[in-house]
Order: structure tokens, then sequence, then C-alpha cells
């Protein structure tokens, strides 16, 4: 069936869903997770999992135990570990909450905020020269680009390059990036008086994010926000950003 883990990435999850197996029986880790990738890829209601992944509150229910156990955040911090850090991209993208997803009375809390195009949220992301994800968030749709960047930058290497558009233009972030023994190439902004070096050459390989961005919102269910909690929908990202990963081992080996 589509949007199946092929074997290799099965083998990449088979540890920790056999870590959080190990104190309970349970039905197929592998048919559950095919369930999950399957939502994710289609945008499909849970209520709408095609049979052969068997009960859909199984597959909702170990989707949601395994993002409070950390199992997804582990699987994608393992690999970005190892990333590539010679060059570092941030940057933002917005994407529309469906009024399914949309909850009022909590929308601070959420991640959801209103603009004019109505309820959005902004994912925040830092990938690798490979555009590949190394640290990812989520906030409203109308904070600022900056409001997370300190957050996403603080495990900056020293010796590497940052790439981000001129809305990253900030002494601090500069001074960020300096403390940490990078070099900030951001294009300054129309209204900056004082002098930066910056070189467009270099710049031009940032748009590796913009790649990043248009490769998750493939997965329909990353594209339009249908979750009420962050929680859940910062964890579908991470998903689909492990996938990236699993495609990179699938095409070295």
């Amino acid at each position: 069936m589509r949007y199946e883990l092929a074997d290799h990435e099965w083998t990449a999850h088979q540890a920790d869903a056999a870590e959080q197996a190990a104190w309970r029986p349970r039905v197929n880790d592998r048919r559950v997770l095919n369930g999950i990738f399957w939502v994710l890829r289609s945008g499909a209601p849970w209520r709408d999992l095609p049979t052969a992944f068997g009960p859909y509150t199984t597959c909702y229910n170990r989707f949601v135990r395994w993002r409070r156990a950390g199992v997804w955040r582990r699987i994608i911090e393992a690999p970005a570990t190892a990333h590539d850090a010679a060059v570092q991209m941030i940057d933002t993208s917005i994407v529309r909450v469906h009024q399914h997803g949309a909850c009022f009375t909590r929308n601070q809390r959420q991640s959801m905020g209103r603009s004019r195009g109505g309820l959005t949220s902004k994912i925040h992301a830092v990938v690798d020269s490979n555009g590949l994800p190394v640290r990812l968030a989520l906030s409203p749709g109308e904070a600022h680009d900056v409001r997370l960047a300190g957050k996403l930058l603080s495990r900056l290497r020293s010796g590497s390059m940052l790439l981000a558009d001129s809305g990253y233009d900030a002494d601090w972030i500069r001074e960020l990036a300096m403390k940490k023994g990078a070099w900030a190439n951001i294009p300054p902004k129309s209204n900056r008086r004082d002098p930066i070096c910056f070189s467009p050459y270099l710049y031009r390989a940032r748009n590796q994010v913009e790649r990043f961005f248009n490769r998750i919102k493939q997965c329909r269910r990353v594209a339009t926000r249908y979750d009420r909690l962050a929680a859940n929908y910062l964890a579908f990202v991470q998903l689909a950003s492990i996938r990236l990963w699993l495609r990179l081992y699938e095409s070295a080996s």
C-alpha cells in the first residue's frame, strides 16, 4: 500500500518501538507505523484509516503515546547530531489551520495565531547544507521569524556559516553567531545604516531550506494543520522530517 515504510525505514524505527513495547503486549508495531504514515501523507482523518492498518484508535493512541514518550524527537535527533555543520540555514513557513483544528479557547497555548488569512501556525526550522532538518519548532502564525531564533541557533557550531534571509538581519543574531564562532551571512535590510560583510554568491545556497519546506509539505497533514494540539502537529512535522533523513540513508547505501 502507498506510503508504507520500506525495510530500511522500519529498521531505523524498530529500536525505539521495541523499547516502548517492553512493558506491555501490543499489536504489530510496523503495521501501526504504516498507518500513522498513511495519515501523515494522505491528510485523511484518523477515522478514515483503512482497515488493513488495524483499528484507527490503536494507531492514534500509539502516535500520541510515542509523542509523549519523546520517541519521534529522539529518532530525528539521532541523525541530526551527525549532520553537516559547515553550513546551517534558518527559515520559517506559514501553515493554514483547518477549521477542524481551530481551538479558539486555547489558541495562545496551541501555537495558533490570527493573521490576514485566518488562523495560521508557523514552522521554524534549521537545516544543514543538504536541506535536512537539524532543529524544529512551532509558533503562532503572526509571530516574527526571529522569535525562536535564539533557541534554534543555540547549538550553532564553531566555524560554521549561518544563512538566513533579511528577516533575520538583527544585531543580536549576528552577535550570537559570533559568540558561537560562526559567521552570519545575512543580507542587510534596506534601513540598515552600518555596512556589513555579505556574500550574495554564498547566499544562493539558502534555497535548500525552501526545498525542505516544499518536501515536508508534500505530506498533507503538514501542509494544512488539522490538529488542535500543537504537540501533535509538531510530531507530524517531525515524522515528515524523519522520512527525509531515511531517504538520505537509503541513497547513501
